[in-house]
């Protein structure tokens, strides 16, 4: 039986380190360690609005968008017919001449800047988002207003200043837009057996940020993410009589839309583990299973701080429910808390024991365990959509496909859902720093497959995550090595395709489980990485922020790992350059050689394998590499030495491991 020894620098004194000569620099030399762990400039410097501790500062401020939005959908047309009353908070030190307002919709539109950046995105138009109406609001009387439409923006300009420090003004805005077909991606109709499936999302005009980094930030739509402010909604969904209407936050009038069977049925979902079935296959088919029979419902949705909203409709939704293991909530101001729930709604097609059978029990896991693990679900409901498969996220409603199945059901439904955390909770600016919601989420996916049902979907191995083996610091040499792979600092929009999973998602997401796992370990990383969720929360973190917390909080300089993996596509090489018994006597120690040959200088572990079955560990720190590029590592006499290995459970993201292992070098040392 082999017995494990974890031997420590600071411990044991027994261990000598020493160092070897710097070599004079050649031109194939590693890059100058002065350069390694240069001071970095930040993105952003710190100010009283983000401290340089990377917490939120003491005058820091955000403004508010609170919107209370009525709309109905035509399903002969597939027209959405949208009236909205926007309440904007100016919390700035600045006042505002001007608004600017999203209308995502344009990017359907013929000669939109989206079809130039992204042409294979755009098979077919619309006329996008026509404006009706435009008007502020002001002591029950409307002023109409002419905006200006730019593309995916509206500029409404301000008959006068709205005032800092808390000035608030009403918007009123009237639209209309057609909803795309299944080639609109995130917000389409898609035709099932039992009718129309819309999936309904950057429906309504929406206000752009405002904040101390840019003022208006009002990068066009073109395809990618999104960056939002927060606040409450009321929003009511008109369909025809037959339809299922879900959506982001709760429900307020059940007892107008829904059957004494099916608010029976969701009572019994509220104390079930288990999934129940608010409405089955038979009641698809069966029309005195709506609580109406011909003409309208309206169904009638609050939710509160949050930054967006989505919903989906259609006459062919199953849907079922379990309770959430958390506090019951208040759907809305002035209502008894009731119990959270987990859903799924999905098509005939979605049925199966592997497939959308199983939705709900992924919905329930991933919203508890990350409530667990990082933050608590601050929310009513989670909904997981089986629609044509966009797989995209909205606060509290995620968008998947009915037809996936197995393990891609399970990675996609808690990636989407992981989402609800970044960037629902934790506001980054998708639109710029995509990596650090993509890859934030994915990392913490990556835990949450090794969590559910005892590994059952363990390792995550699927486009967003270690694709090819499941084992990351294999999968992500390709990327590490390509000379053309963009750094995870490129702003989003400039990420090619062929590098939106694998650097976006992976390399972001494996950059925080090195950092977890191999620099900090999880005592120190979690805490820390929950307390930057609480701190931010509900705000806009940037990179600038999160670096410098994470250097705080967790007590070291990370400066060289910022750079080497999010600056730069670095990568660590060691190589064992000597392994000899002092003296040739094994009695009188052992004497390894570790050279550096790479630039992310990440922590490497040391194992001497003995002959009789025992070894021995040691870790050699970032710090060894300061001033040189070679260190000798004394280990005491001991068992005879079989070999010596670096990096010997594969932890490192190491492209050259020829020279990872050593046997004895019977010569004697010099």
């Amino acid at each position: 039986m082999s017995r494990r020894v974890l031997l420590c620098l600071s411990s044991l004194s027994a261990f000598s380190f020493a160092w070897a000569a710097p070599p004079a620099p050649t031109q194939n030399s590693p890059l100058p360690m002065r350069q390694v762990f240069a001071p970095l400039a930040l993105p952003d410097a710190s100010n009283r609005y983000r401290s340089g501790s990377g917490l939120p500062g003491p005058d820091y401020w955000q403004n508010r968008v609170d919107y209370g939005i009525q709309a109905r959908i035509d399903t002969a047309s597939h027209v959405l017919h949208g009236d909205e009353t926007v309440t904007y908070t100016n919390n700035s030190p600045d006042a505002l001449d001007e608004l600017w307002v999203q209308l995502d919709q344009n990017i359907y539109k013929e000669g939109a800047r989206s079809g130039y950046a992204n042409p294979e995105r755009h098979p077919h138009y619309t006329d996008g988002m026509t404006i009706e109406r435009v008007a502020l609001i002001q002591n029950g009387h409307e002023t109409p207003l002419k905006p200006l439409i730019s593309d995916t923006r509206m500029q409404v300009r301000l008959p006068s200043a709205l005032a800092a420090h808390g000035g608030k003004l009403k918007l009123h805005v009237v639209w209309h837009h057609t909803i795309p077909g299944v080639w609109g991606g995130r917000t389409a109709v898609t035709p099932v057996k039992d009718g129309d499936i819309y999936e309904v999302a950057q429906w309504y005009p929406r206000l752009n940020v405002y904040d101390d980094k840019r003022g208006w930030d009002t990068l066009p739509y073109l395809g990618q993410e999104f960056f939002l402010d927060y606040g409450d909604f009321d929003y009511a969904i008109t369909v025809p009589w037959n339809f299922t209407v879900v959506g982001s936050g709760a429900l307020t009038n059940p007892q107008d839309v829904l059957t004494a069977a099916e608010r029976s049925r969701l009572a019994e979902a509220g104390r079930s583990d288990k999934r129940v079935m608010i409405r089955n296959l038979q009641d698809v088919t069966d029309p005195s299973s709506h609580a109406a029979r011909s003409g309208e419902k309206t169904w009638r949705f609050h939710m509160q701080n949050t930054r967006d909203v989505s919903f989906a409709a259609s006459p062919a939704f199953l849907w079922d429910a379990a309770k959430i293991d958390l506090p019951p909530l208040s759907p809305a101001p002035g209502m008894k808390p009731v119990p959270r729930l987990a859903m799924s709604v999905y098509p005939r097609e979605g049925i199966g024991t592997q497939k959308w059978d199983r939705s709900t029990e992924y919905v329930k896991h991933a919203i508890e365990y990350f409530s667990e693990q990082w933050f608590p679900y601050p929310w009513p409901n989670a909904v997981n959509l089986g629609g044509h498969g966009a797989g995209m996220e909205y606060p509290g409603i995620v968008f998947d496909g009915y037809e996936d199945h197995d393990a891609q059901l399970f990675w996609i439904s808690t990636h989407e859902l992981g989402h609800g955390w970044f960037p629902m909770i934790v506001g980054t600016n998708e639109r710029r720093d995509a990596f650090m919601d993509e890859g934030f989420n994915t990392f913490i996916d990556a835990y949450a497959s090794q969590h559910f049902n005892h590994g059952e979907y363990a390792p995550k191995k699927d486009s967003e995550f270690a694709p090819k083996t499941g084992r990351p610091a294999d999968d992500i040499i390709p990327i590490l090595t390509d000379p053309n792979a963009p750094s995870l600092m490129t702003p989003s929009e400039l990420v090619a395709e062929k590098y939106r999973h694998s650097v976006t998602y992976f390399k972001s997401a494996y950059g925080l489980m090195l950092l977890r796992e191999q620099i900090l370990g999880p005592d120190r990383f979690d805490p820390a990485f929950r307390r930057y969720i609480r701190a931010w929360s509900f705000r806009h973190p940037g990179p600038s922020d999160f670096f410098r917390f994470m250097s705080s909080e967790t007590g070291e300089d990370l400066t060289w790992f910022w750079r080497g993996w999010y600056f730069e596509n670095w990568w660590p090489d060691y190589a064992l350059d000597k392994a000899s018994y002092v003296d040739n006597d094994p009695k009188k120690g052992v004497e390894i050689v570790v050279r550096n040959k790479g630039k992310l200088l990440l922590p490497v572990v040391l194992r001497l394998d003995y002959a009789d079955g025992t070894h021995a560990e040691r870790r050699i720190p970032t710090e060894s590499w300061y001033l040189h590029d070679h260190v000798t590592v004394a280990f005491p006499g001991g068992p005879t030495l079989s070999r010596a290995v670096l990096d010997p459970d594969h932890a490192l993201p190491e492209p050259d491991r020829s020279d990872n292992v050593r046997n004895l070098d019977t010569t004697a040392h010099p």
